[in-house]
């Protein structure tokens, strides 16, 4: 009876561990869309929104990426942009 229970939270680890991994990726999803709340902020140097902030935590390890894009460069690399990101205790990466 013991080997079945031992089997089956091991399964269960790895579900979970699997699941997990799942969100992981999930989360940095690359899309350049979820940054559209920080538009006023970077645009006309309104304080940043709390919704703001939260979306260039979550983007942060796409911004080398957005640089790199010729549509999107200027607008990510402006100086209220790098200002909005200091606001929001992200720090703007090196790429």
């Amino acid at each position: 009876m013991r080997a079945p229970r031992v089997a089956l939270c091991a399964l269960l680890a790895v579900l979970l561990l699997a699941e997990a991994e799942v969100r992981v990726e999930a989360a940095v999803t690359c899309r350049p869309i979820e940054l559209s709340s920080c538009v006023s902020a970077i645009t006309s140097a309104t304080p940043p929104s709390t919704l703001c902030c939260s979306k260039i935590k979550e983007q942060r390890p796409c911004l080398c990426q957005y640089l790199r894009n010729p549509n999107l460069k200027k607008f990510v690399n402006s100086p209220n942009a790098r200002k909005v990101a200091s606001t929001c205790g992200t720090p703007f990466p090196k790429c």
